[in-house]
């Protein structure tokens, strides 16, 4: 029993030691320094080992004045998780720097021999900014500032940043909200940003553990810190206004007001909070028009775009599903880009194609890919012709339109299993039905038989007469309303106007839901649907080709009036807005749900009475 507690013993000892061998091994060579320092401010460079060395050699360092070094420390690092003991010992070599100018300088990675191998640590970059211009030394920030008690705008102030100030329609511009203060910042509330009147927005994703960084304007220093950054898409050409932002800035300022102070008041100095509401800048952004001669199937896209298609198969049999994808990628305003159109055979059933956005919005702007997959299923057998798509868009790096064309293709349709069974002449008979007809004969029973007197026979009775009659007269009937069916059928133009307001009351009950749960991006979507989808059936012309010009041209020749037309774009226009809006109320989307149904059935009402009466 004896043995076998000493091996136990021994075992655990070899773990340990093996663990704290394993991380040793793994050697860890780091440089560390502030990124930015103010020119004439003392700094500390310190390289970090987990490994001791004799042979520690920094590179020549001719931008600074080495003042002090090196300082070594040694420290351990003990950790036990899940009952495992790591053993970490660190040595750290420490000079303290001065920089000499004003500039950008990088600073070699530094050397250490360990175990006879040569270590190198990360260079570093640091950047030297001017002193200040009032005090001409080296800042103390949040020092002397913090020892008045007055505020003014050089102290603490928001700036709106916009990467430029000239663009083009559709064109996206960064706006950056920074915060800058020479004193000691406690919180940021009620932060009120403008709405973006005239622009779609896209706000991008702020890492919530960004830091302090400093920087040099117009003569002083700064602690910054990044409280937004959008991208805006400009939807219309012109001068537009970015209104002011509102925030409340809480910061603490050391009272200097009391009439004695004590030798402790060094030590225990009285602070105030103080809130002051501060206003950022308004801005104006001049929006050039796209230029004049745009294609016939322009996009209202502004960037850069790639156009590829593709197909599952080219080879079908009737009444099988055939898959037509299209991939647009490129950088601009993806998620407003247009959907392309498909002009399909008129015996094909085609199905609404499914959108796939997979976007990433960054400092430089929206990009990404939309992907638009085509159901559709041929019902006779032939050789059939897809056109191709043909997008027109502007492209920013040359100023210029450019159109992007996918390829034809040709689709062979055999026919289907149905029909290679066997069909009659117009008839759904397939040859295992015509097998069965055999088995419905039934033998004459001669056993027991009942005649009846002639006398009860109904031959030459009214009802006699009625039994043949009436069948036939239904008959008629029934081929009557087949081909009026059949007729009204074939036109599908027809069968899409007559089916739009039920297409769109349908879509804004789907849209009801997601407004009952709060899904503001569902809703939107479906609303938008809606919207031009009614349009596209009501008026005969194509999504690809719908904007606002065509329509209040079509609404205003079918004498809608004018106050509806104005609403429907207002709606439009909303729709956008509040689709890119950081914020949007219940009640907005509840209103904007109810003015919707309104003009739908206002539009369909005054098309119809004008459709009758033509």
């Amino acid at each position: 029993m004896k043995s076998r507690y000493i091996g136990i013993a021994f075992t655990t000892i070899l773990m340990i030691f093996g663990m704290e061998l394993a991380a040793a091994d793994e050697v860890v060579f780091t440089a560390t320094a502030p990124s930015k320092v103010i020119l004439g401010q003392q700094f500390r460079l310190t390289y970090t080992l987990n490994a001791e060395t004799k042979d520690l050699r920094i590179p020549e360092i001719t931008d600074f004045e080495v003042l002090m070094g090196p300082s070594t420390a040694k420290s351990t690092k003990i950790s036990i998780v899940n009952g495992q003991r790591t053993s970490l010992v660190e040595h750290s070599y420490t000079y303290v720097l001065m920089p000499v100018k004003v500039g950008s300088f990088t600073i070699s990675a530094a050397t250490a021999t360990i175990k006879k191998e040569k270590r190198s640590s990360n260079p570093l970059t640091i950047t030297v900014l001017p002193q200040d211009k009032s005090t001409g030394g080296a800042s103390d920030q949040g020092t002397s500032s913090q020892q008045t008690v007055g505020f003014n705008g050089e102290q603490a102030f928001i700036r709106a940043i916009p990467s430029k100030t000239k663009v083009f329609e559709q064109e996206g511009l960064l706006l950056t909200y920074k915060l800058y203060t020479r004193i000691d910042i406690s919180g940021v509330n009620n932060i009120k940003f403008p709405e973006f009147k005239g622009f779609l927005a896209q706000e991008i994703e702020i890492d919530p553990n960004t830091q302090w960084d400093m920087e040099n304007y117009e003569g002083l220093n700064y602690r910054t810190a990044v409280l937004k950054q959008t991208i805006l898409y400009p939807q219309q050409s012109g001068e537009i206004e970015i209104e002011s932002g509102s925030f409340d800035l809480i910061f603490r300022i050391r009272n200097t007001n009391q009439r004695m102070r004590s030798l402790f008041d060094d030590f225990f100095d009285s602070y105030q909070e103080v809130r002051k509401t501060i206003l950022s800048p308004k801005l104006r952004i001049q929006v050039e028009p796209f230029p004049f001669g745009k294609p016939a199937n322009f996009n209202p896209f502004s960037g850069n775009l790639r156009l590829s298609s593709s197909i599952n198969t080219t080879q079908v049999k009737a009444d099988e599903a055939v898959t037509i994808k299209l991939e647009l990628s490129g950088e601009g305003n993806m998620k407003m880009l247009r959907i392309p159109e498909l002009k399909f055979p008129a015996d094909f059933d085609v199905y609404d194609p499914k959108v796939t956005n997979n976007f990433k919005t960054t400092t430089r702007g929206v990009s990404g890919t939309k992907t638009i997959e085509y159901l559709v299923i041929p019902r006779y057998s032939g050789s059939f012709t897809i056109p191709p798509v043909n997008i027109s868009y502007f492209d920013l790096t040359d100023k210029s339109y450019k159109i992007l064309s996918t390829d034809e293709f040709q689709l062979e349709v055999g026919r289907s299993e149905q029909n290679k069974e066997g069909v009659v002449a117009g008839t759904v008979v397939s040859r295992e039905q015509l097998r069965l007809l055999g088995q419905d004969v039934r033998y004459i029973k001669v056993d027991n038989i009942r005649l009846r007197p002639r006398t009860n026979l109904i031959y030459g009775k009214t009802a006699f007469w009625l039994a043949y009659i009436l069948p036939f007269f239904f008959f008629l009937l029934m081929l009557y309303i087949y081909r009026k069916q059949a007729k009204a059928n074939a036109d599908l133009a027809a069968v899409r106007t007559r089916k739009a307001n039920k297409v769109a009351v349908k879509r804004l009950k789907k849209a009801s839901f997601y407004l009952k749960n709060q899904d503001k991006e569902q809703f939107l979507d479906e609303v938008l649907r809606a919207l031009w989808g009614y349009t596209s059936d009501k008026l005969n012309i194509p999504v690809s080709q719908l904007n606002k010009d065509n329509i209040e041209a079509q609404l205003n020749r079918r004498k809608v009036d004018a106050e509806v037309c104005a609403e429907f774009l207002q709606i439009l226009q909303a729709c956008e807005f509040e689709r890119y809006a950081p914020v949007t109320e219940p009640q907005h989307m509840g209103d904007l749900y109810t003015r919707t149904l309104e003009v739908i059935n206002q539009m369909e009402n005054t098309i119809n009475n004008v459709h009758v009466k033509k």
